[in-house]
């Protein structure tokens, strides 16, 4: 079967599934530890601007622990800090009282900003992380990790943490640990989605949908959602492993319903996820182009779609094949 040929099979059953109605995607990992940015010493997620600059500083730097603490919270254990690890400053408002210096009464009260450096659990050695169920052994598989290996010029990738992410502004990639998932095919098909997005990067295919900031929500970052789970069901196919159409359907289908006036929005993000997947397996692709999406969409042999609402509210796709040229 031709590659493309391919790609288009599983357009069709991702079409198909649509077709059946929409089932409620489901984040295929469990979070370890919490998800937010946690105190060691007491437990409690930080608050506020603290909770951004952890998760930022997480992020960046791949910690998998979600828990921070202090120097000296880290001798007090037992433990240290590495050698040569930098912290991260975190602030807090502590409240003085103000007192009349006549009666020395108490007037009120009035802020204070102070700050502390904090280091992730990563930095340090000789400290245990609370208990936490055990993961279970979840096996790389060769084709996929030929994929991932055959990625040029890919971006850097970082594990650890509950968050499955691609930073354009860095073109860093951040994913769970693959015992984290609840198989391994759903760890590659999360990581294909992630590698997807990142093709867009200016400096690859300079997809529009992912170098022009787009809020949460919006056409474009719908169309971007829509490219990369596409992609990844593509990549999936093309290492051999199953393609969870479910899966797949069902996230392609929240996005959808923001784009309920396109409707030839699955072709175009079946024509730019096609772009992003040669790119991934090291194939040569034409530069992103409103003129050359336009082309791939008009042309007779491109598939034709009707989207409509049922009953139940869900995006429905009646699927005409192609012409035959």
């Amino acid at each position: 079967m031709a590659k493309q040929d391919a790609y288009q099979l599983v357009t069709d059953r991702i079409i198909e599934a649509l077709e059946q109605g929409i089932v409620p995607w489901h984040k295929p990992w469990r979070s370890i530890g919490g998800d937010m940015p946690t105190s060691l010493s007491t437990g409690k997620p930080y608050q506020g601007v603290n909770v951004w600059t952890l998760a930022a500083t997480q992020m960046m730097r791949g910690y998998s622990s979600p828990y921070w603490t202090t120097f000296k919270q880290a001798k007090d254990r037992g433990g240290s800090v590495k050698k040569g690890e930098k912290g991260t400053p975190v602030v807090f408002w502590k409240f003085l009282e103000k007192t009349d210096p006549a009666s020395g009464e108490v007037t009120g009260k009035f802020p204070l900003l102070r700050y502390f450096t904090v280091f992730n659990l990563d930095q340090c050695e000789g400290i245990e992380a609370p208990a936490s169920e055990p993961l279970p052994v979840r096996n790389p598989i060769g084709a996929c990790e030929a994929i991932a290996a055959g990625y040029i010029d890919g971006p850097t990738v970082n594990h650890g943490g509950n968050r499955a992410y691609y930073s354009p502004a860095l073109d860093i990639i951040g994913m769970p640990r693959i015992e984290a998932f609840d198989t391994s095919e759903h760890y590659y098909g999360t990581l294909f989605h992630e590698f997807a997005h990142s093709t867009g990067h200016a400096d690859r295919i300079g997809r529009k949908t992912l170098i022009h900031p787009a809020p949460f929500g919006s056409e474009d970052y719908s169309k971007e959602e829509l490219i990369a789970e596409m992609a990844a069901a593509f990549l999936c196919g093309e290492a051999g492993i199953e393609v969870n159409v479910t899966h797949h359907a069902s996230y392609i289908g929240s996005w959808l319903k923001t784009l309920q006036g396109d409707n030839k929005m699955v072709i175009h993000a079946a024509a730019a996820a096609t772009k992003a997947a040669k790119l991934i397996i090291g194939e040569t692709v034409e530069e992103d182009s409103a003129s050359a999406e336009s082309s791939d969409l008009d042309h007779p042999s491109a598939p034709r779609l009707t989207l409509t609402r049922a009953r139940d509210g869900n995006a429905l796709l009646r699927y005409a094949k192609p012409l035959s040229s």
